[in-house]
């Protein structure tokens, strides 16, 4: 995935956001009422956190890079799911469960990247 440094405290405190961002809203809670759609409603709320970041950062903000990633990632699935308001089968529990994992997944390397450039890299081991 690379490496990030922030430039100043303004990326500083775009890369913190983000993190905070991918630490939640991955996977549905136990109030999840068994649709694809309420399944990717974290994604979404990371889609618009990613848009609030993106506002408050110049163009050239090394960690814009980091945050494309994971728009790019959430995309397909939040695009494939959120008008899915049919209770999943197995079936398409388990595809639905691959495309969550995947963006875990890349969630992880992301948190993992910022982390170790923001110098809260002790919190990835808790």
């Amino acid at each position: 995935m690379g490496a990030w440094q922030p430039r100043d405290e303004t990326e500083s405190a775009a890369g913190w956001s983000l993190w905070l961002a991918l630490s939640t809203r991955l996977w549905p809670d136990g109030s999840w009422d068994g649709t694809p759609a309420a399944a990717v409603l974290g994604l979404r709320e990371i889609a618009s956190a990613c848009a609030e970041i993106r506002s408050q950062c110049p163009g050239d903000a090394p960690v814009l890079r980091l945050v494309d990633s994971v728009v790019f990632v959430i995309s397909l699935p939040v695009d494939l799911w959120r008008d899915d308001h049919v209770p999943v089968d197995a079936d398409r529990a388990a595809l639905l469960h691959g495309d969550l994992a995947g963006v875990a997944k890349h969630a992880a390397s992301v948190r993992a990247v910022l982390a170790s450039g923001g110098g809260w890299a002790e919190l990835e081991t808790r």
